[in-house]
């Protein structure tokens, strides 16, 4: 299974997703895709197997995995501080792939029905029991 982890600003959030999907799903591919040099690289640091960086790489990438997960942004043309590019958003939500985001409520959008509260390593874990659940 391939599966691209999306994320921009300094890619805590992808970090984070990385390690757990690498220690709940060895076997699987992980790939990077930062929106910024230092997003890719944190997420290299935390063990995703390739990474590249900018709208190019996720316009190319984003059909060629088979799950695609981050925060529900990456669908959001302009989202992290204008990180994310309408061509990511469109390459993003045109994907084939199956896409598994995390509901935080910022980047102008709020899901209505997700806790508030809910922590970031919470919602990360349900992210990667998702992932497991499609493997």
């Amino acid at each position: 299974m391939r599966i691209a982890v999306i994320d921009g600003q300094g890619g805590g959030i992808g970090k984070s997703i990385v390690e757990k999907l690498k220690k709940e799903l060895p076997d699987a591919e992980i790939l990077a895709l930062g929106t910024n040099a230092i997003a890719t690289a944190t997420m290299l640091k935390a063990g995703a197997d390739e990474g590249a960086t900018g709208e190019n790489a996720v316009v190319v990438n984003a059909p060629k995995v088979d799950l695609i997960v981050g925060v529900i942004g990456i669908i959001s043309a302009n989202a992290m501080l204008g990180e994310l590019t309408p061509a990511i958003a469109r390459a993003v939500s045109e994907s084939p792939a199956q896409k598994i985001l995390l509901p935080l409520n910022r980047c102008g959008i709020e899901v209505v029905g997700t806790p508030k509260s809910a922590s970031l390593p919470f919602l990360t874990d349900e992210l990667v029991k998702a992932v497991a659940a499609h493997s």
